[in-house]
């Protein structure tokens, strides 16, 4: 059984997909609705994709029960939309400074770190995104948890945690987890769940806002590894 289970938020963290998943969310919704939701200026940075759905059918003027009953649409859609962009994240996306690394160096530290994903990307999002910039072989997917277990971000960490004693046997406790993010909502999401949190600057937060939040860690990058190694197997 490992020791530590690190778990990595997507966007902004690993990887920036170029815009693309903000114009396929708006591609989705006019599929569903037959109109386009121009600008909405939903903030997405640090949001599950239902509740950036919802958000953006309700500045096209949706009610909370029309919103409801058109989610399971537009997600599916998203869903499907994203699926059939992998070329263009390609083009579009990178990986951020020094994740490569990190995943790697954890990766060959035998049993003793475990290693998935918290994201407000649905699962099959999440997966679409790592695949196609090449960082799903290091992760256990299977044991993550996305915008599609829940919307409320903050309900996260316990999903994965029974995701990790149902599929592989392992009894861990909060105490034992990292969550690494670049938002409010990550460290929001850890403190509820009880895990530590280390924020980085390589999202839309700039790295001195963050430093006042009260994350057990920050720092600019991913690109010191050892240092970040170091972190995550404490």
């Amino acid at each position: 059984m490992p020791e530590r289970l690190v778990l990595w938020d997507v966007d902004g963290t690993l990887v920036r997909a170029g815009k693309v998943a903000s114009e396929i969310f708006a591609t989705a919704v006019e599929h569903v609705l037959q109109r386009h939701p121009g600008e909405h200026g939903v903030v997405m940075s640090g949001k599950t994709d239902p509740q950036i759905a919802l958000e953006i059918l309700a500045g096209m003027g949706l009610d909370a029960t029309d919103g409801e009953h058109h989610l399971p649409l537009v997600v599916e859609r998203l869903e499907s939309e994203l699926a059939g962009a992998v070329d263009l994240i390609r083009a579009r996306g990178r990986v951020l400074p020094g994740v490569a690394e990190v995943l790697a160096a954890l990766d060959d530290d035998g049993s003793a770190v475990a290693q998935s994903v918290l994201t407000g990307n649905t699962a099959a999002n999440a997966a679409t995104k790592l695949a196609a910039l090449g960082l799903d072989h290091w992760l256990d997917l299977e044991i993550g948890a996305y915008g599609s277990d829940d919307r409320d971000r903050r309900a996260l960490v316990p999903v994965a945690l029974g995701r990790a004693a149902s599929l592989r046997g392992w009894s861990l406790s909060a105490a034992d987890v990292w969550v690494v993010g670049d938002t409010a909502n990550d460290l929001a999401c850890a403190r509820a769940g009880g895990a530590r949190c280390l924020l980085v600057g390589t999202g839309h937060t700039p790295v001195e806002t963050l430093h006042g939040l009260g994350a057990d860690a920050v720092l600019d990058d991913l690109s010191d590894t050892d240092t970040v190694v170091e972190l995550l197997r404490s």
